[in-house]
């Protein structure tokens, strides 16, 4: 009777304090609900290889080797895997990485005449959590299990019976942007004593590069058979022969390194002693650490999406510099990383959007290494990255996106160890220094935009209205941050410039739109038609010019708002905007996922549903915000429309629910909206819990504080407290 009666009054104890609360703070494992094979099927691009936060390497399988589809090596309904790489990037449109290929099996065995080692993976035995993939190959015996730690990737294979075994090692494996071999040169060594494979492998693709490796079983190599070489190949692709004996597994683990081989070894050194179970309790922990800084009170089915979103979104950028602190920049020079740490694999014409602020509120620790290597980055280049790839430049995308996550992060107050002194300058430099070594397609000077205010298309190769647009995001973020050092002159003359989307805005028409060098509009002009330097060169992004007309908001809502003619004009060209209909879906010029002309399935659109905000009417934001979170976003394979890119997708769904959105990044403030949720509380060590709940009532408030639906600074939120809607 008194355990009754204990229980009971537990129970009422939790009803006094709000349920809600109790069963947002309750779960200890929320690696649990996430599913990395969302966006797996469909042009999601996500790999469900085994990751750790924002670690160097990502062991997982690859299905194909090229192709836009296979960008992550992997799609869902593929017939065949051609083996394990242990490098990825997840959500990108291009395909690079796929370092070190390892292919086990047991059987008939392999010849160096073998030109067939692809197989058919048993679907029903493929699973995959935080931290760990494993799959079974029923015609190669074998079933494959991979966990990593940040800096080594870690294979086993339990076969179906002992004896002979043999693992093939394809260093002439990589994803493919370009046609023909990747590998430009190779060198190799293997170590009979040890066991150890060791090299380099030097590599033209997406970008020019060299990766160095150490890989090591837990049994002697028995012999090593190198197969014949295909037509223009540098690189080996060797078997390896195991006899297991009356035991049925085997383990391997690879370490690589920007640097060098010794620099792999030292990186492989940091696992020793560490079993394959040990890495993957030890991985899966790290994610439950980040991943537990958000906790939901939700349906199960809503977890499983914000926290695979949420995972998503902390995969990268890719921490590469070696364990001595020494990393492989830009121009191939070995520099010493700020502080030990450097980031690659920044996709931040995408993640300026989303990512880097959703960074800002739950892994602040990471905000100021991820500056510092911007800055490493200008230091050797002359400017800030685009996109990088293996820590070398791609210069892929538009704009100065580096900018606004500087700008951003200043703003917040997350810059330990960065001069901002130092952090301006490059701003700066970034923004008016010529790139003679860039190549053609991408920026190279500043005369034109200097010259008239603008890029005129008869002037530019294409793109001209995106680019204007996506720069002036940029110079606004210098101008911002100068008048934060005190340095007037900077700000008023980057503030001109961020202004110059105005020579492109047509009344008429009230569309960004294309003017050449005489001051004229493109002609014939359809604002529904869009572009891409890829499919159809034009004056836009892969977007159309309603999709970039509202660009000039992510930095100057007021002046956008002012352009149309106050809010009731926004509100009515947002209304058009939803609802005029679209030419249709067309992935490879970013139309997926849409809703009029709103195209959720890439970036240029991303913000314009909170623009409803700075109108009368924010609740019709409201209402899209909730459509595009259930419409677009899923708990299965084809759960996401469009690239991840890297995060962004899964940024923007986890914002989306907590009920903010970062709609002007340079600021340091965020736009509120009614969170998707009951309850959600972010717990972030050093920092006061803030406690995020839903309500109907139209107000904002913290603590009984009002706050600002258009722009609460990110400093309110730091205060903790209690966010409702009242």
């Amino acid at each position: 009777m008194q355990r009754v009666l204990t229980r009971l009054l537990a129970g009422l104890l939790l009803l006094a304090l709000g349920a809600p609360a109790a069963h947002a703070a309750a779960d200890r494992d929320p690696a649990r609900w996430v599913n990395p094979f969302i966006g797996t099927d469909g042009t999601g691009h996500v790999t469900p290889a085994a990751a750790v936060p924002f670690g160097m390497l990502m062991p997982g399988p690859d299905h194909a080797d090229r192709g836009w589809s296979y960008s992550s090596g992997y799609q869902w309904r593929a017939p065949q895997v051609l083996g394990f790489s242990n490098t990825h990037i997840s959500g990108a449109g291009i395909p690079e990485l796929g370092d070190v290929l390892l292919m086990p099996a047991q059987g008939r065995p392999w010849g160096p005449a073998t030109t067939t080692f692809a197989t058919a993976p048993d679907k029903r035995s493929e699973r995959a959590s935080p931290g760990f993939y494993t799959v079974r190959l029923p015609a190669h015996g074998v079933t494959v299990s991979l966990t990593t730690t940040p800096k080594v990737a870690l294979h086993r294979y339990r076969f179906d019976r002992g004896g002979p075994v043999q693992v093939l090692v394809d260093l002439q494996h990589g994803l493919h942007f370009v046609e023909g071999p990747r590998v430009v040169r190779a060198e190799w060594q293997f170590d009979e004593r040890t066991g150890e494979l060791s090299g380099t492998v030097w590599s033209r693709n997406w970008v020019e590069r060299e990766a160095s490796f150490v890989l090591r079983f837990d049994r002697p190599v028995r012999r090593v058979q190198r197969l014949d070489a295909r037509a223009g190949e540098h690189a080996p692709r060797l078997l390896l022969d195991f006899d297991l004996g009356t035991a049925r597994e085997l383990h391997a683990r690879v370490a690589m390194s920007t640097v060098d081989v010794p620099g792999a070894r030292a990186n492989l050194a940091t696992a020793d002693g560490l079993g394959f179970e040990p890495a993957r309790q030890r991985a899966r922990a790290d994610w439950n650490a980040l991943l537990g800084r958000l906790q939901l009170d939700a349906p199960p089915r809503e977890k499983r999406i914000l926290y695979s979103a949420l995972y998503r979104s902390l995969v990268h950028p890719s921490e590469i510099a070696d364990a001595d602190g020494r990393v492989r920049g830009p121009t191939g020079q070995v520099v010493a990383a700020p502080g030990g740490r450097y980031y690659s694999t920044l996709s931040l014409w995408d993640t300026f959007r989303g990512v880097h602020p959703l960074h800002t509120l739950l892994v602040p620790e990471r905000v100021p290494g991820f500056v510092q290597t911007l800055l490493a980055h200008h230091r050797a280049m002359g400017y800030l990255p685009l996109w990088t790839a293996w820590g070398r430049e791609t210069h892929t995308m538009i704009g100065n996106p580096a900018l606004p996550v500087i700008a951003d992060a200043l703003a917040k107050g997350l810059d330990a160890g960065v001069d901002h002194a130092d952090a301006l300058r490059a701003m700066i430099e970034t923004s008016t220094r010529e790139r003679p070594q860039a190549p053609p397609w991408a920026q190279r000077g500043w005369a034109e935009l200097d010259q008239f205010g603008y890029l005129p298309f008869d002037r530019v190769p294409g793109e001209s209205v995106s680019l204007t647009l996506e720069l002036g995001i940029g110079d606004d973020a210098v101008a911002r941050v100068a008048r934060q050092l005190g340095d007037e002159a900077t700000a008023r003359r980057f503030a001109q410039r961020a202004a110059g989307w105005r020579h492109l805005w047509d009344a008429q028409t009230q569309q960004m739109r294309g003017k050449d060098s005489a001051g004229r509009w493109r002609e014939p002009f359809d604002p529904l038609v869009p572009t891409s330097p890829m499919n159809n060169p034009g004056d836009y992004t892969e977007a159309n010019a309603w999709q970039y007309t509202s660009t000039p908001a992510l930095h100057d809502v007021a002046g956008f708002v002012q352009a149309l003619g106050g809010e009731a004009a926004l509100e009515a060209w947002l209304d058009r905007f939803f609802s005029t209909a679209s030419l249709g879906d067309n992935k490879h010029l970013g139309q997926e996922a849409m809703i009029g002309q709103y195209a959720h399935g890439n970036e240029p659109s991303h913000h314009i549903a909170w623009l409803y905000s700075f109108t009368a009417r924010p609740d019709k934001g409201h209402a899209l915000v909730r459509r595009i979170a259930r419409e677009f976003y899923g708990d299965g394979p084809d759960g996401l429309i469009g690239n991840d890119d890297c995060g962004q997708m899964g940024a923007w769904r986890v914002l989306a629910a907590l009920g903010l959105y970062p709609v002007m990044p340079s600021r340091g403030e965020w736009v509120l909206a009614p969170p998707l949720l009951r309850e959600a509380r972010l717990k972030v060590p050093g920092r006061p819990a803030l406690v995020i709940r839903g309500g109907t009532g139209t107000a904002p408030q913290l603590d009984g504080r009002a706050l600002a639906v258009r722009g609460t600074p990110h400093a309110e939120l730091l205060r903790g407290g209690v966010l409702q809607w009242r």
